[in-house]
This record gives structure tokens, C-alpha cells and sequence, in this order.
């Protein structure tokens, strides 16, 4: 599974959540999964090793 695949499967399954516990309202999925889905690509960018980095 490519890492996009992996953020987007996260993405969806933290605003369930959120939806399920009532935090967020269903109506409101798409501008929150846009914030989450932004918010979970940039921690896996910073985690990320450099592109250049040997894998020894």
C-alpha cells in the first residue's frame, strides 16, 4: 500500500471518529478531512528520512 493510500486510510478513519464520539457533525466531513488529511501528511513528512538518506 503506498503511503498516500496509508494518510488517506488514517485521515478517514480519525474523522469517523470524531464524527462517531460527536465531536464533529457528519455535515462537516469534507472541510474536516481536508484539515486532517493536512495535518496527518505533514507529520508523516516530518518523520520522513531524507530523500537522499542511504538506507544502511
Amino acid at each position: 500500500m503506498a503511503i498516500e493510500e496509508k494518510i488517506l486510510n488514517v485521515s478517514k478513519e480519525i474523522v469517523v471518529k470524531f464524527i462517531e464520539v460527536g465531536r464533529v457533525s457528519p455535515a462537516s466531513f469534507p472541510e474536516t478531512f481536508k484539515d486532517v488529511y493536512r495535518a496527518v501528511k505533514e507529520a508523516v513528512e516530518e518523520g520522513a528520512p531524507p530523500e537522499d538518506a542511504d538506507d544502511d
